[in-house]
């Protein structure tokens, strides 16, 4: 263990504020690939196998939902070799996460327009949610085929519909009727985001969802991400002074 991090001990033993939900942008796998002279799929790859680690290491720590942008909307715009790949290492990982979640009890759901993946893809998506829907671990949330603008106008698509239906009264609508039409509906918003390989943008992650939650920016790139780095993550965490727009008490 590196000297200073925090002790990585079973939960109940963390004397900590430890954040219930943190979002992560896995930033890096090509830059580290690259430093690495290997192909930018191989970082791929080796970022997919540090998702599990930290997937298990969050947990033991005491968070309950873990989010991570997997695959975004604009990232179709990337080269077809590098998209094809991403898709392949998809499908394969949607086995891989099934064995995982069933060992520690994860309960997953993919986030983002599912629309547009392939029909293998989205067949092995409601198999692996509807496998993991009753465990009582992890809350794993995968952002695939994500943009946070477009999941914005998928809910305004969704609560005009209900208002041509009579269901929804123009007049009552509210922030959290909003929340409960996104992808996020029923999950909590984010404490901690953190971003890897030193990026200092949310890249059209989660707008909405982000207000109020503190931002963590590391230039360590994804595949040497740690549980060791997200000690120092939550460390940082613990010096904020959250008081969502109000004022600190003398």
């Amino acid at each position: 263990m590196k000297s200073g991090s925090l002790p990585f001990v079973l939960k109940e033993e963390i004397h900590m504020n430890i954040p219930s939900h943190v979002a992560i942008i896995l930033d890096g796998n090509g830059r580290w690939a690259k430093s690495r002279n290997m192909p930018r799929n191989y970082g791929h790859v080796q970022g997919a196998k540090q998702v599990e680690l930290i997937c298990e290491k969050a947990y033991k720590m005491g968070i309950q939902y873990l989010t991570v942008y997997a695959f975004s909307t604009e990232n179709w715009g990337r080269p077809k070799e590098e998209v094809d790949a991403l898709m392949k290492l998809l499908r394969n990982y949607m086995k891989t996460c099934l064995k995982t979640a069933e060992k520690n009890r994860m309960c997953v759901r993919v986030i983002g327009d599912k629309t547009g993946l392939a029909a293998d893809i989205r067949t092995r998506i409601a198999e692996l949610e509807e496998a993991t829907l009753h465990n009582d671990g992890l809350h794993f949330q995968i952002a695939i085929n994500y943009g946070g603008r477009d999941e914005i106008r998928r809910a305004l698509v969704s609560i005009g519909r209900e208002i041509r239906e009579g269901r929804i009264d123009p007049e009552e609508i509210s922030e959290q009727l909003i929340s409960d039409h996104l992808d996020t509906h029923g999950i909590p918003d984010p404490d901690l985001l953190i971003r890897t390989c030193g990026e200092q943008r949310i890249s059209n992650f989660l707008p909405w969802q982000l207000a109020y939650t503190e931002f963590y920016v590391t230039p360590v790139p994804w595949p040497d991400f740690d549980e060791v780095e997200l000690g120092k993550a939550i460390e940082a965490y613990n010096t904020r002074d959250r008081r969502y727009g109000g004022v600190k008490e003398a």
